[in-house]
């Protein structure tokens, strides 16, 4: 089911690239499946369409963290602290810098 669910993405994504939804929805399906590559690519593309509130950034730095690349994973959570401050969120930007401090040790 799952593997449709990417085809039905992948299809929303091509009919319109600019589609934030269609992007977002793809990376999770890759995300789930563990295909962290892919799942890094399509965030980066809906993020430079999206002024996501924070929440996308924790999938990216645990997608860079399952493939072994460490400090792009802090780096993404650095970005979803300032994302999740800016959009008022400080619980989530707590939750990043949690985070982080655990990576470090």
């Amino acid at each position: 089911m799952t593997g449709s669910r990417i085809e039905t993405f992948k299809a929303l994504v091509k009919k319109d690239p600019g589609n934030p939804l269609g992007r977002y929805s793809l990376a999770n399906e890759y995300y789930k499946l563990e295909m962290y590559p892919e799942a890094i690519t399509e965030i980066k593309e809906y993020l430079k369409i999206a002024d996501d509130q924070g929440a996308v950034y924790r999938m990216l730095a645990e997608c860079y963290i399952k493939t072994g690349d460490l400090e792009m994973g802090r780096e993404a959570y650095y970005e979803g602290i300032e994302a999740a401050n800016r959009h008022g969120h400080p619980g989530m930007a707590e939750e990043y810098e949690e985070a982080i401090d655990l990576m470090n040790e």
